[in-house]
């Protein structure tokens, strides 16, 4: 099937008299007859449910929609993004291990890796996702564990060329790990290009409505982890806080990552997706392939026009030309990236922050990717604690805007930036 039929086919088949949409399954425990039968599924035996914990019907009915649009052979939604991306590395790193990230990362996945994870004993080495292989190569050590990085960057716009750091993390025995919340699968599917397990924000395009926090991690079924058996030993040898399964070898390429994540991370942090959260968001996937296609052109107008208004100072725009990385996107996503243009006014933080307070349609809020514009000056809200200098060491100019463009007419958007900017 095509990807919008994905969007509104995949992951839920109803048969004869079953509802259309996809069931609320809302209980947190299920019935059985026999101990003997609830005794097979813990013994990850049989399929099946027992606590909602764990797994529930609806959110793998969804969490399978997006492992089909994205490629994927196994997923499992989060209650967030942020949970995704913590389990889809502390699955594989631990104490002791060390991970490679590109450091222009949304800033508080880069928090929860350089502090978080780190008081955890995982460290990481952040490189410029712009560095050559040779510096790529050099940040690798024995017991690097994975590779990690966003298709297009939080608020930087920067453009990840997964081919050369899903090639250096081979090179090395390790996994690639992508956050593609951005550009979507509609706009790129990494696993085509070499990457190994990708996450999402769902909170983002995926529901597009914020309407219910998410995540979801998809494994590509392509990582040979038995192969690598010595780098991952959680996953190639006996788990005996589970009847002593070895993942791998049960459940192979195509489902170990994920059965691992649930049966270890989820049953112990929680972090799960609710049902009702699960069933919002498969309302936004159905409608997808289509609100992309409109974010895109917005952003592109958008782009266009600020890059040619006298009060702007610079733009960064993927879809843009004169964008530094406008190769690598019409090289990963020749359909469009994403919705959110970032640029900086002319007049710096004062300028910026007048700006913010003459808009009238776009919302003024630290939310990005909705079917509503919203606007965000990161030097007086999300960033506020650092220095001008720090907020360009950051890649976070004072006089940036980030303006995430929604469904609206492009025509309404550019007035409310016109007169704003007046």
């Amino acid at each position: 099937m095509g990807l919008g039929t994905t969007c509104i086919r995949g992951g839920y088949a109803p048969g004869n008299g079953e509802p259309r949409q996809i069931p609320i399954i809302q209980s947190t425990t299920f019935r059985y007859e026999t101990s003997e039968d609830m005794g097979k599924l813990f013994d990850l035996e049989a399929e099946g449910y027992f606590y909602t914990r764990l797994q529930n019907p609806t959110c793998d009915f969804v969490a399978a929609k997006i492992a089909e649009l994205e490629g994927g052979t196994a997923a499992m939604l989060t209650s967030s993004g942020q949970a995704a991306n913590f389990f889809a590395v502390f699955n594989i790193a631990t104490a002791g291990d060390h991970v490679v990230a590109s450091n222009s990362i949304y800033g508080g996945t880069y928090n929860l890796f350089a502090v978080t994870m780190a008081k955890m004993g995982v460290e990481f080495t952040f490189v410029s996702p712009d560095c050559a292989p040779e510096e790529l190569e050099a940040a690798f050590r024995p017991n690097t564990k994975a590779v990690f990085g966003e298709t297009i960057a939080n608020p930087a716009l920067t453009v990840l060329d997964i081919e050369k750091f899903a090639t250096a993390a081979h090179a090395h025995g390790v996994p690639l790990i992508v956050d593609n919340t951005f550009p979507t699968p509609i706009n790129c599917r990494p696993f085509e290009w070499g990457a190994d397990i990708v996450t999402h924000s769902t909170t983002k395009y995926l529901d597009g409505h914020s309407a219910a926090l998410g995540g979801c991690i998809v494994d590509s079924g392509k990582f040979d982890w038995m192969a690598h058996a010595s780098k991952f030993p959680g996953l190639t040898t006996p788990d005996e806080s589970y009847h002593g399964i070895t993942y791998a070898e049960r459940f192979g390429n195509e489902g170990a990552f994920i059965t691992k994540a649930t049966a270890q991370l989820m049953r112990d942090f929680g972090c799960m997706a609710s049902p009702q959260n699960a069933y919002l968001l498969n309302l936004g996937l159905e409608s997808l392939h289509v609100r992309m296609r409109r974010h895109c052109e917005n952003a592109q107008a958008i782009a266009e026009h600020l890059e040619a208004h006298p009060q702007v100072a610079w733009v960064e725009f993927p879809g843009l030309p004169s964008s530094r990385y406008h190769g690598l996107a019409q090289k990963y996503m020749p359909g469009g990236t994403c919705g959110v243009v970032s640029f900086g006014v002319k007049g710096g933080r004062a300028a910026a922050e007048k700006f913010m307070k003459g808009l009238k349609v776009a919302h003024i809020a630290t939310h990005v990717a909705d079917a509503a514009t919203c606007c965000l000056h990161p030097a007086s809200s999300t960033h506020r604690q650092m220095s001008d200098e720090e907020l360009a060491a950051a890649g976070v100019p004072a006089d940036m805007v980030r303006f995430s463009c929604g469904l609206e007419d492009a025509a309404d958007l550019i007035a409310d930036i016109d007169q704003a900017l007046a």
